[in-house]
């Protein structure tokens, strides 16, 4: 794992996802308080350990990817990362954190630093993210960090809400 790709910011650690992390991986996938208004569901551990090999394989491939969110090096609170959506809207910021670490701006602190990472890292100009209609507190966090309303889909009888992040990129 690259060392540069390792986030802190004032409460967290955000370490790309490893093969190390499969169990954590599995408990928060699985858990409905975590998973639950995902768009695709509770994910079960034969997923998930597809999931993590995609993902680890995506970090040296493109340089982003997910993390696990550690609160100061403890064990995973959540996750969040930027990866390329699968319906070819792009490239796209997610987070999902454990109900006991929500409440407290750590999803907020977590998503921004992703973001942050994603646009000046590795140098993507427009990141998006998407939250159904009810999810308010993911709406908010993604409010809270400067992404922006652009489009609505429906999916799966859900609507949809689109966020975008779109920053000029210079070399």
């Amino acid at each position: 794992m690259n060392p540069a790709w390792i986030v802190r910011t004032g409460r967290l650690v955000l370490s790309p996802v490893s093969g190390e992390d499969l169990v954590e991986l599995v408990a928060l996938k699985g858990d409905p308080g975590v998973y639950g208004l995902m768009l695709g569901g509770i994910v079960g551990p034969v997923r998930v350990a597809e999931e993590l090999a995609a993902d680890i394989a995506a970090w040296s491939r493109t340089g982003v990817g997910i993390w696990m969110v550690r609160d100061q090096g403890g064990p995973a609170i959540g996750l969040t990362g930027v990866q390329n959506r699968a319906d070819g809207r792009g490239m796209a910021l997610r987070f999902a954190f454990r109900p006991a670490a929500r409440g407290r701006g750590l999803a907020r602190e977590a998503a921004g630093a992703a973001l942050r990472f994603g646009h000046d890292q590795a140098r993507i100009p427009r990141i998006i993210a998407v939250a159904r209609e009810d999810n308010l507190s993911s709406r908010t966090v993604l409010g809270a960090i400067g992404m922006r309303v652009c489009d609505r889909f429906l999916r799966d009888g859900a609507t949809l809400i689109v966020f975008e992040s779109v920053e000029l990129i210079t070399r």
